[in-house]
């Protein structure tokens, strides 16, 4: 995303992409707004989040329901077949979730849910381009972005390079009018640079997460 916002050459999205995920219909003259000012805590549409999520816990159970409707996933954590079976499990509609997988593995991934193409995760620019692709099917006002594991990227790159792609991520998602949230370790980061993924931000809030991930 560095130096890539167009296109990604190669990437593919799947089942439920032509139409958008989640579509809603145009709102009727005199009807209530699509989208409430706040949702779940997490400010209005465009609001970008930073939560401090235990490493043992699930960044899913971080969303509220309403994110579910549609909602795209960069998976720096966890592999697309994980995340699938959890919303499952919950009861969660996969046609409307999409996941960018920065996971080695996900290459064999065959299931429900939408994907582009896997990128390394030491590939900053391919998965702008990645993100590129897939932001069009996510909703201004309602759509959600979510980042699984913010502080796994800084294992593959250098500081400097993480904060150069998330500050422009946080700027698409913001300007692109859709809810981002950003999961990160604090014990896994110096407070340094926690503290300028926070300042990249509008808001920031502790883990709702009580329970490990048991997925």
């Amino acid at each position: 995303m560095e130096d890539a916002v167009g296109s990604g050459a190669g990437s593919r999205i799947g089942i439920g992409s032509q139409s958008g995920l989640g579509s809603e219909p145009e709102s009727e003259p005199g009807s209530a707004p699509r989208s409430e000012p706040t949702r779940e805590g997490f400010g209005g549409a465009g609001t970008q989040t930073l939560v401090s999520t235990p490493a043992n816990a699930s960044p899913l159970a971080e969303l509220p329901d309403c994110a579910y409707d549609n909602l795209l996933i960069i998976a720096v954590r966890d592999h697309p077949t994980k995340i699938e079976a959890r919303l499952e499990r919950e009861g969660h509609d996969t046609a409307t979730v999409g996941v960018v997988p920065v996971v080695p593995a996900a290459g064999d991934y065959d299931g429900d849910l939408w994907t582009t193409d896997p990128v390394r995760p030491n590939d900053l620019t391919g998965l702008g381009m990645r993100f590129s692709d897939a932001v069009r099917h996510i909703e201004s006002g309602t759509g959600w972005v979510l980042l699984d594991a913010l502080g796994v990227l800084l294992v593959y790159s250098e500081e400097s390079r993480v904060c150069r792609f998330f500050q422009t991520l946080a700027n698409r998602v913001r300007a692109h009018g859709a809810r981002g949230v950003y999961c990160i370790a604090p014990e896994a980061v110096s407070d340094g640079t926690y503290e300028r993924f926070r300042s990249m931000c509008d808001a920031e809030r502790d883990s709702a997460c009580a329970s490990t991930d048991s997925t």
